[in-house]
């Protein structure tokens, strides 16, 4: 059983400027102990999938029109708010956001402050000798050098490297079952984000928990993911092993996606043609269809099916045989 299970999710806004359709039937699925990497454009839906799995998604303005997020084998959107505060929010699922000072908190140590997080995610009691050698621990895992001397600094007095360590050992220390990583090394230099890249996967891999890494960088998801998720205006239009996807992209998008590399065009920039759709009047069928140099009829009618094109590689487009007959996949 997977860990996460999204189905056939909808979600819409409210807006000024009228009904915007962020996400349109996604499906996408985590299982245990495998990183995930959800890749898109901005204004994709990444942010929004996040949320709905976290359950702060603000309702209004969003509605979600239908679809599950199944955590575990339950339907987190019909959990009541309660339910989601004692067990599963920075518990069970745990955040890494893209600027760790977003959650760490200036006025406290770091000491205190992970010692919050292990009293708030812990099942049982343990004495305040216990919960500091555990402290040290976490820090000594994400290397964080002489951690017995660091409880009582602040988080102004590490550098951005240490600081998103820091947020990676308080997403740890609750033991959670699912970690979301949104942009987790986006506002690190390439060496260091190199560092916490081959850092996180070696932590997670330890210890068997699974993670949903959101990001428009293919290279971050090359070193970090099993499996990828290509999202493209609110749906996904590609889910498949990493080393499938870059030696077989089949989707017209992530094709282009991939152009897009300079280290594939030997130092040149390709654009993708044409702009992203305004999500409050999409096109209908495939929402890439405008953009799409192979676009059939059928694209602008019908959203494809997905289609298995080679093990465990999914893509939905009308290229593919069977694509005709509208489905979801897990």
């Amino acid at each position: 059983m997977s860990v996460l299970d999204i189905n056939d999710l909808v979600v819409d806004f409210d807006t000024d400027d009228g009904l915007v359709q962020a996400i349109d039937h996604l499906s996408l699925s985590v299982r245990p102990g495998e990183i995930v990497g959800l890749v898109g454009e901005s204004g994709c839906g990444k942010t929004t999938v996040a949320r709905c799995i976290l359950g702060v998604l603000p309702r209004p303005p969003a509605q979600i029109r239908t679809g599950e997020v199944c955590f575990q084998g339950e339907d987190l959107l019909q959990a009541p708010e309660t339910e989601l505060t004692a067990r599963v929010r920075g518990k069970a699922i745990t955040f890494i956001p893209q600027d760790p000072q977003a959650s760490l908190n200036p006025l406290f140590p770091v000491g205190v402050q992970l010692r919050d997080m292990l009293a708030w995610g812990s099942q049982k009691h343990c004495s305040t000798r216990q919960i500091r050698e555990q402290i040290v621990a976490l820090l000594q895992q994400v290397q964080i050098p002489t951690p017995e001397t660091q409880l009582k600094k602040y988080p102004h007095e590490f550098s951005g490297g240490q600081r998103q360590r820091l947020v990676i050992a308080a997403a740890l220390a609750p033991e959670p079952a699912l970690i979301i990583a949104d942009e987790p090394t986006s506002a690190l230099d390439v060496t260091v984000q190199a560092q916490i890249l081959l850092l996180l996967k070696m932590l997670v891999k330890e210890r068997g928990t699974s993670v949903l890494l959101i990001t428009h960088d293919l290279g971050v998801v090359a070193k970090l993911c099993d499996r990828v998720v290509v999202m493209y205006a609110g749906q996904e239009a590609e889910v498949a092993p990493t080393a499938s996807l870059f030696a077989h992209p089949s989707h017209p998008y992530t094709q282009q996606l991939l152009d897009s590399l300079p280290e594939r065009q030997h130092g040149t920039i390709r654009g993708i043609p044409g702009t992203v759709p305004h999500l409050v009047d999409p096109p209908r069928g495939c929402r890439f269809h405008t953009r799409c140099a192979l676009a059939m009829s059928a694209c602008s009618q019908e959203r494809p099916a997905a289609v298995e094109v080679f093990p465990d590689h999914w893509v939905r487009c009308h290229l593919f045989p069977g694509a005709e007959d509208y489905g979801n996949h897990a």
